[in-house]
């Protein structure tokens, strides 16, 4: 991408150019301020984006834009939600209050149920794949995998040790050592946590044990080439490590730096694909879930000196079978005085069992909340549920769970928030529709569409959000009942924008046909009648925005074009857009326009900017990239940083 300034109103190589004549007395007269005469001087000024030129025409009051000045605004992340389609989510409680802690994409987050806040370890540079609670209760390990920042440079994995009261980092342990990414990671109990076992991401998931106070190395092997879920040390000897995966569970015993690795012998029983966890018992055995539904107790068995002859060695085989669930175990959790929990993924149950593994209670998770990922035991009695589908329940076998954490199990792609109200609204794929309550930080409402929710925004009067969908179907929806008050379809393909007009008098609706369609809106937003359709864009609609007065839209497009219309002409292309330049905008959100071409970087090849939205003291523009980041610029934003 590049910008080239040019007195001249028309250019041979812009679609629509020609006809643009604009008033020369409009022109903005030359100044002598020195600030910015190269802008100051011109009628216009053009980027290039993939070598398309996109002509901007520059506002009469450009000699007022050097006064301003960026103010000293910060993002300061308040609350992380649970999100995304990673089925591994690891939650852990931490004790005297302190709620839990778990893992998300580059975050550790520990939300508090009581007080509605949220802490954070924001020290990791790329996504969190695991974490661990220390003996301590008060320290945590984090893994993270391999990325690149936004410059491209390499950003390598790494385990994090940090202090989940402070949340100061202790000690970052394998810098360069880990190849991908951190799967597994595990503190000794024996010994009170001073060592810490990490599974890596490389084709041979190599398995190593750190000093936790050095931060150095003190064991290194490769473990197997399938893929590996869990690794534990056995709680009374640091020098046993069990580590599992696809269709093994491998005993391991370290001395003197050496590995020696024992694998576990199915005999007569079915090996199970999947070897998803493990938990070891009061007695010392090993309990391992599986994706056969099963729970499988390992001991060890004497050498078989009959059948293998002098030099064999004792084995682990496996005791006994439980079928415990229908379909795969996914997590196990032991209990003080031996009792064990259970959950399954299929089933939906959490089963708890006696220490001989008789079963004694059992619940079913609702359907809405997906399978049961991973059991945290509070005080015994009280449970934290980590599910399939991104939430987070706490609760008893006798009055059931609630949900405190919830999120979207897919991408999100539809943000509104409401005019008045601190609530927000979200829509994706995973075809929910979601509405937050930003105070207390908590999911007032969620209800499920048969289609995906790709875009969204609230009536000016707050009464209802219209909610445009994957087909080219759209919805109104009540806020307090959450009923369908009004509904229609334009076209057959997927919608990108929903907007009202400040007064809410009108609703343009953006698709991925090209068109714009404007309806009239009446009795409060519960009545829509099409009034027109914006014909002129030569790809699909990516953005657009009213004007101040309601009268015209600006739009973009995945072309790059920068549309304008005269709705109360009857949805009118304004071929001169030199008279759109000093139109004031209710909202701006189109990432195309002289008053943001500043948030683009040199180079820019039109995809880096997702989405932008200005602030409603129109001082601050927010905008988020493809590299994960929100950034905040002055607005307007006419020059490059």
């Amino acid at each position: 991408m590049c910008r080239k300034g040019s007195r001249e109103q028309r250019e041979t190589g812009e679609p629509r150019e020609a006809e643009e004549t604009p008033d020369k007395k409009a022109a903005p007269r030359p100044t002598s301020s020195p600030a910015s005469p190269s802008l100051e001087r011109r009628q216009s000024i053009k980027m290039f984006i993939r070598g398309r030129p996109i002509t901007m025409y520059i506002p009469s009051n450009i000699q007022n834009y050097e006064d301003l000045k960026m103010e000293p605004e910060r993002l300061e992340l308040d609350w992380l939600r649970v999100t995304g389609t990673d089925r591994r989510l690891t939650c852990t409680f931490l004790p005297a209050g302190r709620g839990s802690v778990l893992h998300r994409p580059r975050y550790c987050a520990l939300p508090h149920q009581q007080a509605y806040i949220n802490g954070h370890y924001r020290k990791h540079t790329d996504c969190v794949r695991c974490l661990t609670l220390h003996p301590d209760k008060v320290r945590v390990a984090s893994g993270q995998t391999a990325g690149v920042d936004k410059d491209g440079k390499p950003l390598q994995p790494c385990v994090h040790i940090w202090d989940s009261t402070s949340l100061v980092t202790l000690q970052q342990i394998g810098l360069g050592t880990f190849q991908r990414g951190v799967g597994s990671v595990a503190f000794s109990f024996a010994d009170s946590g001073a060592f810490l076992c990490v599974i890596d991401d490389s084709n041979e998931h190599m398995l190593s044990v750190w000093d936790c106070n050095k931060g150095t190395k003190h064991a290194e092997i490769k473990s197997t080439n399938e893929a590996v879920f869990a690794v534990e040390f056995n709680p009374s000897d640091s020098t046993n490590i069990i580590t599992c995966g696809k269709s093994h569970v491998y005993f391991w015993t370290l001395s003197a730096g050496q590995f020696t690795k024992k694998q576990g012998i199915f005999g007569k029983y079915k090996k199970p694909k999947f070897i998803q966890c493990f938990v070891f018992s009061l007695t010392g055995d090993v309990l391992t879930g599986d994706s056969e539904g099963n729970i499988l107790t390992w001991g060890k068995s004497a050498a078989d000196i009959k059948t293998l002859g002098k030099g064999a060695k004792e084995t682990f085989q496996i005791m006994r079978q439980t079928r415990a669930h229908e379909g795969s175990v996914f997590t196990l959790c032991t209990l003080q005085g031996g009792a064990l929990l259970s959950g399954g993924g299929k089933d939906r149950k959490i089963i708890r069992w006696s220490a001989d593994l008789a079963p004694e209670r059992e619940c079913e998770i609702p359907e809405k909340f997906g399978a049961v990922r991973t059991i945290a035991d509070v005080d015994g009695e009280e449970l934290l549920v980590g599910t399939t589908r991104n939430a987070i329940l706490r609760g008893t076998f006798s009055d059931g769970f609630v949900a405190i954490v919830q999120g979207h199990v897919d991408e999100m792609w539809g943000l509104a928030t409401h005019p008045s109200q601190n609530i927000f609204l979200t829509c994706g794929h995973d075809r929910q529709v979601c509405l937050w309550n930003t105070e207390e930080h908590k999911l007032d409402w969620c209800i499920s569409l048969e289609e995906y929710g790709l875009c969204a925004d609230f009536c000016p009067n707050g009464s209802v959000v219209s909610v445009g969908l994957s087909t080219g179907r759209w919805m109104v929806l009540d806020l307090l009942t959450r009923e369908v008050v009004s509904e229609s379809t334009d076209g057959n393909e997927q919608l990108s924008v929903m907007r009202y007009s400040p007064d809410g008098s009108f609703l343009a609706v953006g698709s991925h046909d090209n068109f714009i369609y404007i309806y009239n809106v009446t009795e409060s937003g519960r009545r829509y009648t099409r009034f027109g359709k914006c014909n002129g864009h030569s790809s699909f609609i990516t953005h657009l925005d009213w004007s101040k007065d309601g009268k015209y839209i600006m739009s973009n497009s995945g072309d790059y074009e920068i549309l304008y219309w005269d709705i109360a002409a009857g949805c009118k292309l304004l071929r001169n857009r030199f008279e759109s330049k000093d139109r004031e905008w209710a909202s701006y959100t189109c990432v195309l326009g002289f008053h943001v071409m500043g948030v683009w970087l040199e180079g820019s090849d039109g995809t880096d900017i997702n989405a932008l939205c200005r602030s409603h003291s129109e001082r601050v523009v927010a905008v988020a990239d493809d590299f994960c980041k929100v950034h905040l610029f002055q607005y307007p934003c006419p020059k490059p940083k």
